[in-house]
């Protein structure tokens, strides 16, 4: 099989033959976040702070299994998996110390990811720094070698954690973000995009602490890439890596520090402004506002008294740092808050010396909205290509910026190199935040964010139809501003894109009728499919199940739940992890309140494509133009109708010979049942493959095919809500 993928001067992905590639797959897998042993998901404690000795051997998932999630995967009629790792996985005993096991076993994994003929990009995961800043990402030891007391934060909220939650079902649902606005993470990502400039006193075995963070971060990343290398399986079909996973910019160009930041859109509970959460962090206690995240943002709705027992965030002055074998300057004092230090307050009075210290840069760089990211990510992506291009030259390069922001101007800072590509992500923020989706009205998040209103009120978009051409249109956005900042030759690629499946207080996982999540994804897919984006779709979570989600944070973001899958079927509850047993945990409780009628409504295996545990399939399998001969110009599936229209303009004569393959997943198509319509040429059905092999002529080309029983399907699915019924029918 040959993978070798070009990247035309129009910004299209090639294959071998010339043919346009449109890229379209899944996250793989949420289950990389977490360890495998001790398997600790975020609303488990024991054994939390056992970080040094962590594995991900069997992350995403074991060895044993990975051939039955692929072949779902693969019959779903996706091409690309972007595959995530975490810096904790490669380096969690201390710095320097790769998990060798680890890495081996990803080989092998990524070995028989190859094998299944997908293509692969690696991303390096985090969200809010680490798991122990209540996110994932990087190790325990990050938190310490910057001063910080990770076991502290239960108290003065440095950073909200589910795993020291002391009721973890009652966790506030999408709470994790705040932790970009808490002190851990505020003061992390300042310290590794620029605590040279902003902490000059941070000085560990002889540098300051953002090359110490940042080279060992690429370090770990490198040790990786070489592996890969040596092992010999990667000629080509790994394309490349991406830079870091959403990228924050801590404290870096915050005007006034004791004001909540105009870009701090998200306040869920408790909600400090940057110095409050300085003076919890230094033991002091506040009475701090409590938000809720309702309809048209947040709103205070009662306060609460935090860090009553005064702990500090800060290690104390007699912490013992020979546990990580670094050295610390004695210029840099432990006991003491690290900002204090540096004069940007009194940690005696308490009063707010500098109130504008991050926003400019020594050399006098205005760091206001996002630009931040101009100076110090731009430094960051010249180092990191580098790095990465020192183990393959041919790497494609995935540049992944600030979330929902204006990107850098890569062309003017000279930042865009060859074989790179832009990865921005999108979620519809009320349906993620709120866990429940309105076809009557939305918000155009983009524009509201981009200050194209006035006021919030005048992007609310009422109704279906308005609703699905709105997120079309913030994806165009996107997209567009890709080619502003990085050139035309530039793609643009969402590597995430998804929807909550436990909306509406997890109505769906008891009358079994996903009609919501069908509606949701499906307007999120029209949008990509009528911008012509590739994506990667979050997520695939192995160990999902309705109680626990993607068993991080409350998040249920997965298209596939072991809890909807046939076994559910047979049993009223469910294991708590999808691992061996072997490598289980019993610390939490099954879903009792799962009926069995509710499990077999949407777990009955068809006998057409592989959906057992797939939710809202419907609307995620559908027909993809995989490998086009010529440039797709528009394309789109109905599931009402069951209709997919394509049209590419053909430039030569090589459509003759290589044919166009569309993806024509069987669940939409059962039996080969559909009719197919086309300007030129003649086509053939691989049912096995379900793929339609097209050959035509030059010129502007179209293709529509329509499934024969599509309409009388969809109105099974909408009357009943049951797949079983569905299945019934068209077997």
């Amino acid at each position: 099989m040959v993978f070798r993928v070009s990247i035309d001067p129009a910004g299209n992905f090639r294959d071998e033959d010339n043919r346009v590639i449109t890229f379209r797959g899944i996250n793989l897998a949420a289950d990389s976040k977490l360890p495998a042993n001790p398997a600790v998901p975020a609303h488990v404690h024991e054994q939390f702070f056992k970080g040094d000795s962590v594995s991900f051997v069997g992350r995403p998932f074991p060895l044993e299994e990975v051939d039955e999630h692929l072949t779902r995967i693969k019959s779903w009629g996706y091409n690309i998996v972007r595959y995530i790792f975490t810096w904790e996985a490669l380096e969690h005993a201390g710095p320097g110390k790769y998990d060798q096991e680890f890495i081996q076993f990803s080989i092998s994994v990524l070995q028989k990811i190859k094998d299944f003929g997908f293509y692969c990009y690696m991303d390096p995961h985090q969200d809010v720094w680490s798991r122990y800043s209540g996110g994932s990402g990087a190790p325990m030891w990050t938190l310490y070698a910057a001063g910080l007391d990770p076991r502290s934060f239960i108290y003065n909220e440095a950073a909200i954690v589910q795993n020291t939650w002391i009721d973890p079902i009652t966790f506030p649902k999408m709470t994790w973000p705040t932790n970009y606005d808490r002190l851990a993470c505020l003061t992390m990502f300042a310290l590794f995009w620029a605590g040279k400039d902003f902490a000059p006193k941070a000085i560990i075995d002889g540098v300051n602490i953002q090359e110490f963070l940042q080279n060992h971060f690429m370090a770990s990343v490198q040790e990786f890439a070489l592996k890969i290398k040596d092992s010999g399986i990667d000629d080509g079909f790994i394309l490349g890596w991406e830079s870091i996973n959403e990228p924050n910019r801590g404290f870096l160009g915050m005007s006034d520090l004791s004001i909540f930041p105009p870009e701090q859109n998200l306040r869920s509970y408790t909600s400090p402004t940057p110095l409050e959460s300085l003076l919890l962090g230094s033991g002091r206690t506040l009475e701090i506002p409590v938000y809720e995240f309702g309809t048209l943002g947040a709103s205070k709705k009662s306060s609460k008294l935090v860090n009553q027992k005064e702990r500090s965030a800060w290690l104390p002055a007699d912490y013992d740092d020979s546990r990580y074998g670094w050295h610390r300057d004695p210029g840099w004092k432990l006991g003491e808050c690290l900002w204090a230090q540096h004069g940007v307050w009194d940690s005696d009075s308490g009063d707010l010396l500098i109130p504008d210290y991050f926003f400019r840069a020594p050399d006098g760089f205005e760091l206001s909205g996002e630009a931040w990211a101009d100076k110090y990510f731009i430094n960051y992506w010249k180092v990191y290509v580098d790095v990465i291009r020192s183990v393959n030259p041919d790497a494609i390069m995935f540049a992944q910026t600030p979330v929902m922001a204006i990107p850098p101007d890569f062309k003017a800072f000279d930042a865009v190199v060859p074989r790179m590509v832009f990865t921005p992500h999108f979620y519809d923020g009320l349906t993620l935040v709120r866990k429940h989706w309105s076809k009557y009205w939305n918000v155009d998040v983009i524009g509201v964010l981009r200050g194209k209103y006035w006021s919030p009120m005048f992007g609310l978009r009422f109704g279906e139809t308005a609703i699905r051409n709105c997120i079309r249109d913030q994806l165009k956005i996107l997209k567009e501003e890709g080619i502003e900042k990085f050139g035309p030759n530039v793609p643009c690629f969402f590597s995430e894109i998804g929807i909550p499946f436990d909306m509406n207080d997890k109505s769906a996982y008891k009358d079994g009728n996903y009609e919501v999540q069908i509606d949701a994804l499906d307007a999120n897919i029209f949008a990509l499919e009528s911008s012509k984006l590739h994506h990667t779709f979050w997520v695939y979570a192995a160990c999902n199940s309705h109680k626990w989600g993607d068993h991080w944070n409350g998040e249920d973001l997965s298209f596939y739940s072991a809890s909807d899958s046939k076994h559910s079927m047979l049993n009223s509850s469910e294991p708590e992890f999808s691992l061996p047993a072997s490598m289980r945990s019993d610390t939490g409780a099954s879903d009792s309140d799962i009926s069995l009628m509710s499990a077999k409504s949407y777990g009955v295996s068809s006998p057409f494509t592989n959906e057992a545990g797939c939710r809202a399939i419907e609307a995620f399998v559908r027909p993809t133009p995989l490998a086009t001969s010529g440039i797709p110009q528009e394309y789109g599936f109905d599931i009402k109708t069951a209709v997919f229209n394509l049209s590419l303009f053909a430039d030569d004569c090589l459509s003759k010979n290589i044919p166009t393959e569309i993806s024509i997943p069987d669940f939409h198509f059962p039996n080969g049942d559909m009719e197919i319509e086309i300007t030129s040429g003649r086509w053939e059905h691989d049912k096995p493959a379900q793929l339609i092999r097209w050959y035509h002529d030059e010129g502007l080309q179209k293709i529509k095919i329509t499934g024969l029983r599509g309409p009388q399907r969809v109105a099974i699915v909408r009357s009943t809500g049951s797949w079983v019924s569905l299945c019934s029918f068209c077997s």
